[in-house]
């Protein structure tokens, strides 16, 4: 199964650019984040005219998740399912082919110590119990998304000068951990080691 994500930073307005890319590639599945669009203006037709199944998650102008698959999209489920936690349209599970694919847009944080960054280290703690209640562990998952943490000093260009900024601060990184823990292993760094390889950018870029 080939498996792809990407931050659409809007659907809407890169939709041209991610159906060449489904046209060129032909992935069985992509996780897409920040959709920013309702539900009922997500672009459902342009995806099935190409032969794609496509299941969302949004809300307007912010956030938004969605998966689009070549095969039937089964059991979606939306939010970190607890009624005590805010939803902002972020994370979103489902079957394909039998393998769980939970696709997340976690929080960026903005800056250190701002509240924004104190939600972020809760969601990633929600996460973690979200895991234990919505993802098997002896059933094949793949989790993937926009993260929007880079958790070792290979994974930033001048890594000293990062080190605790928001994405790449070791109070994300106890967090990430924690996940990881729980089951996931880190595809991209278990076949790709060393510096120069990079799949996170600093948002001010």
């Amino acid at each position: 199964m080939k498996i792809a994500t990407f931050n659409a930073n809007s659907i809407r307005a890169r939709l041209p650019l991610v159906l060449d890319w489904l046209a060129t590639h032909e992935p069985d599945v992509l996780a897409l984040q920040e959709t920013k669009v309702q539900d009922h203006q997500f672009p459902v037709e342009e995806f099935e005219e190409i032969g794609y199944h496509v299941a969302f998650h949004g809300q307007k102008s912010y956030n938004g998740v969605a998966i689009v698959a070549r095969q039937p999209i089964v059991n979606p489920r939306m939010g970190l399912c607890d009624v005590g936690f805010p939803e902002d349209c972020r994370v979103m599970l489902a079957e394909i082919e039998g393998v769980t694919i939970v696709n997340t847009y976690v929080p960026n944080g903005t800056s250190v110590r701002s509240d924004k960054f104190l939600y972020k280290l809760r969601w990633l703690e929600q996460f973690r119990i979200f895991c234990d209640g919505q993802v098997s562990p002896n059933g094949p998952a793949v989790w993937l998304g926009d993260i929007n943490i880079a958790p070792t000093p290979h994974d930033v260009y001048e890594p000293s000068k990062k080190l605790g900024g928001v994405g790449h601060h070791p109070d994300e990184f106890k967090r990430l951990h924690a996940i990881v823990d729980w089951g996931w292993t880190d595809c991209f760094r278990k076949f790709t080691q060393g510096p120069g390889h990079y799949t996170y950018w600093d948002f001010f870029i």
